[in-house]
């Protein structure tokens, strides 16, 4: 069976935004190219983990010898995106993802996968993966710096985290482990 591509080479928008309230969210990739778009879920760790790996990049290619990328070191201001998710329409969740640099066309590529269902443990030794559709997204530097950005905005704006225990406190309280001294 062919894997279905949704292929989104220079979008006009690609963000990590939220559905529901902190400690029920639900977080969304989504990009858009003109009146397509495409939304699938992410877990909060592999949207985190995106923008640091993106900004990683980001930040190895501003210190080659002369930036011949154009890398901006900072979010550049007119990219910034803080606007709502668009109409959400779950494509899928991703499970694998990569990440990559195309230097021909100077973006950062990333790819996210379905996750997989596998019936027992033996059989994940043997398991291949099988996608029947990915997501391909090519973005600018300059969009890419603001997508990192956002996402880390968007991941922090999450429940407090308890002083004590490190875990999230919820609005209607929380109880720790802590010994009392």
């Amino acid at each position: 069976m062919a894997t279905r591509v949704h292929e989104f080479i220079w979008p006009d928008r690609v963000v990590v935004g939220t559905l529901g309230l902190p400690g029920a969210r639900t977080f969304y990739l989504q990009v858009r190219a003109g009146k397509q778009i495409l939304s699938i879920v992410l877990e909060k760790q592999q949207s985190a983990m995106l923008a640091d790996k993106i900004d990683e990049i980001l930040d190895q290619l501003v210190t080659l010898e002369g930036n011949p990328f154009s890398v901006p070191a900072t979010t550049p201001p007119e990219l910034v995106d803080n606007d709502q998710l668009e109409s959400v329409q779950e494509q899928f969740r991703a499970g694998a993802m990569g990440l990559g640099w195309d230097p021909t066309t100077a973006q950062v590529v990333v790819e996210a996968y379905p996750i997989t269902d596998v019936d027992d443990e033996e059989s994940l030794e043997e398991l291949e993966p099988v996608a029947t559709e990915m997501l391909l997204v090519r973005m600018p530097v300059g969009s890419a710096r603001a997508f990192a950005k956002r996402t880390r905005e968007i991941v922090g704006a999450g429940r407090p985290m308890c002083p004590f225990c490190g875990y999230p406190m919820d609005a209607d309280g929380h109880i720790c482990n802590v010994p009392e001294t």
